[in-house]
């Protein structure tokens, strides 16, 4: 693929799952709001514990399809022989560990650099969205 195939894709794949996650963090609001009314505030402190686990739980949603949606992408370009391979590539690359054991060749490793962008932008706005909501429901824990 040339380099500009490469941006192109790359920047298509980064941007679905960009909308993917923002989609999922901004759609787990209300399921957390509701939560928060319905869960029993005689227990402050188990109370920040659920809250947070479950916005823990749906933001390892969203990495884990974002994830797939790489693996599926080198699967579907022939990048990587089976989805197996593919979803650990993906992991790998995407969590920024690169591990090295499998390289693509010239012709997608720009592309493939994507995966380890998507990664880092969406670990973020994950980081944000985590330290805003403690920041929100822990000093209401602490009274």
């Amino acid at each position: 693929m040339s380099l500009f195939g490469q941006l192109l894709w790359g920047t298509a794949v980064l941007s679905i799952c960009a909308i993917i996650h923002v989609s999922m963090v901004a759609g787990s609001i209300p399921i957390l709001i509701k939560a928060a009314h319905t869960a029993d505030d005689r227990f402050p402190k188990l109370k920040v514990a659920f809250l947070v686990g479950l916005a823990f739980a749906m933001i390892v949603a969203a990495h884990t399809v974002q994830i797939w949606v790489w693996a599926i992408s080198f699967v579907v370009m022939s990048a990587l022989p089976d989805i197996e391979t593919a979803v650990y590539f993906s992991l790998v690359t995407y969590t920024t560990l690169g591990y090295g054991d499998l390289v693509l060749g010239e012709n997608l490793r720009i592309f493939s650099a994507f995966a380890a962008v998507t990664g880092l932008l969406t670990f973020g706005v994950s980081t944000a969205f985590l330290v805003g909501l403690v920041a929100r429901v822990l000093p209401k824990s602490l009274d």
